[in-house]
């Protein structure tokens, strides 16, 4: 598998998200947001979590115009694999990769702790490591991670089986406690919760690295 990592100013989760990706495996490549394109024969880009841009005017709005994530839709586009933690899930929502928002949490608070999650679904690239229902914990860390989306919109991620996972202590007041959520070709996740401090049980936990485990056959020829 070969992974790429994007690094932005302000992106406090990017080298995390390397030795994630490497622990499975993977060749990483860090790219700088300046860059106008992506290394060729990648397998998955990683959108990491932090304070892009020092979440001016709104979380991922800024990062979601620059140069390199740009490369990242077209690499979407043309069914590449993406993986949005946090900041980066806030990326791929501006980008419109994935529909909704993440708003301010409904406490108006900083939330960072572990929280118990339900995996909604293990029919995708992300989450065929779990089983379905499957509970496990993950760290969060976040002041806008309230996910939100309309009626009709939420109804269509219900209904495709697009929700990956789901909070069971709802932390931050999402709609229908829902902490991630799969692109209509499943091919792009976007999530709040922490999978990348989650791989090592020095850290306190490993229940993230089953996200790790297995996007490792990506590239990998049947």
């Amino acid at each position: 598998m070969k992974a790429a990592v994007i690094v932005y100013p302000g992106s406090n989760c990017d080298r995390d998200l390397a030795v994630a990706f490497r622990a499975a495996g993977a060749e990483v490549s860090m790219v700088w947001h300046k860059e106008t394109e992506l290394p060729a024969g990648l397998d998955i880009v990683g959108v990491p979590g932090g304070f892009s841009y020092g979440d001016y005017l709104r979380c991922g709005a800024i990062a979601a115009r620059s140069p390199v994530t740009r490369a990242v839709v077209d690499f979407a586009g043309a069914g590449g694999h993406v993986l949005g933690i946090c900041n980066g899930f806030q990326v791929l929502t501006e980008t419109g990769l994935l529909p909704g928002a993440l708003m301010r949490n409904a406490g108006l608070k900083f939330v960072c702790r572990n929280v118990p999650l339900r995996v909604a679904t293990a029919d995708s690239p992300f989450t065929a490591g779990y089983a379905p229902d499957q509970q496990i914990s993950l760290p969060v860390a976040h002041h806008d991670g309230n996910y939100i989306a309309d009626p009709e919109t939420l109804r269509h991620l219900q209904d495709q089986d697009r929700i990956a996972f789901a909070y069971l202590d709802n932390p931050n007041g999402s709609v229908a406690d829902i902490a991630g959520v799969l692109s209509e070709n499943r091919r792009v996740l976007g999530m709040m919760p922490h999978p990348e401090r989650a791989v090592d049980a020095a850290h306190g936990g490993t229940d993230g690295a089953a996200v790790f485990r297995a996007l490792a056959g990506l590239g990998v020829p049947a």
